[in-house]
């Protein structure tokens, strides 16, 4: 078990914005301290499981001005979805963990007794972890004294096929609202009938609280009984890019995605105004 202190760097990105919404990446982040580079296997380093792209995919909410915040760091160095207490948010199914030692596919992702200790533990959550939530909390806040609303829109992508969290093929958009707990559940509904209704959804997929129904972030900061409200949003990731190295980005794909993407963010906007 390895010893030591990681390098502390800007930990977050974040642009503000004067709307009810705050989108948040906390996977995104593919930056690693030199000091845990060398530490990593190979494949570990070529970050298998970044959400990737999600900041390009997601460029078409300036026009809506609305809050983004996403992560500098990748999961490898520590996962910012996840409690800092480390408990499972699927009890009984596999998950990774708070610091995680392998990837979902299984591969280890420290060289031999470089694994962190609870010491290192404790540090990545105060160096990174920390100041992310902190971020959050803050402009949650800040949102919800402007407009007497906020919305929390947690923004993850994962490969189509993940053997170890779930059989065969994932549906092409996964909500997750903590079984409805993390939000108003005229909000899920409202999204649920753009999902119906726009020509922008038709040849896409989705399901409400399936395999991913929110992860630490959704649940933590979803507070509907204070008109805060949280949803997570788990994109397979063959819908806009390439799922196998270097994971290139698809323009084609991409541009079919977008339109969507805009009518569930003026979606959330337009119930969020109508329920101030």
């Amino acid at each position: 078990m390895h010893e030591g202190k990681l390098r502390m760097d800007e930990t977050f990105h974040f642009h503000g914005g004067n709307s009810p919404i705050l989108i948040s990446m906390p996977h995104v982040g593919t930056a690693l301290p030199n000091e845990l580079k060398s530490r990593l296997t190979t494949n570990a380093q070529n970050l298998p499981d970044v959400d990737w792209h999600l900041p390009l995919l997601y460029s078409i909410v300036e026009k809506y001005d609305i809050s983004v915040l996403h992560a500098e760091f990748a999961r490898n160095v520590i996962d910012l979805n996840r409690p800092p207490e480390n408990t499972s948010l699927y009890p009984g199914q596999d998950v990774t963990g708070l610091c995680p030692i392998d990837t979902f596919s299984k591969e280890l992702i420290y060289l031999k007794n470089m694994q962190p200790n609870e010491q290192e533990v404790q540090e990545r959550i105060k160096q990174y972890w920390q100041p992310y939530h902190k971020k959050i909390k803050a402009e949650l806040e800040r949102i919800h004294s402007i407009h007497g609303i906020a919305i929390l829109w947690d923004a993850h992508s994962i490969a189509s096929h993940v053997p170890r969290f779930f059989d065969g093929k994932l549906p092409d958009l996964n909500f997750g609202t903590a079984n409805i707990s993390s939000c108003n559940i005229s909000l899920q509904e409202a999204i649920e009938k753009t999902m119906i209704q726009s020509d922008n959804a038709v040849n896409y997929s989705y399901v409400f609280n399936g395999r991913f129904k929110g992860g630490y972030i959704t649940r933590h900061y979803g507070a509907p009984e204070k008109n805060i409200h949280a949803i997570q949003l788990e994109m397979s990731q063959s819908i806009y890019m390439e799922e196998k190295p270097p994971y290139k980005y698809d323009e084609a794909l991409a541009l079919k995605l977008k339109p969507l993407l805009s009518d569930l963010i003026e979606t959330c906007l337009k119930w969020a105004n109508k329920n101030k």
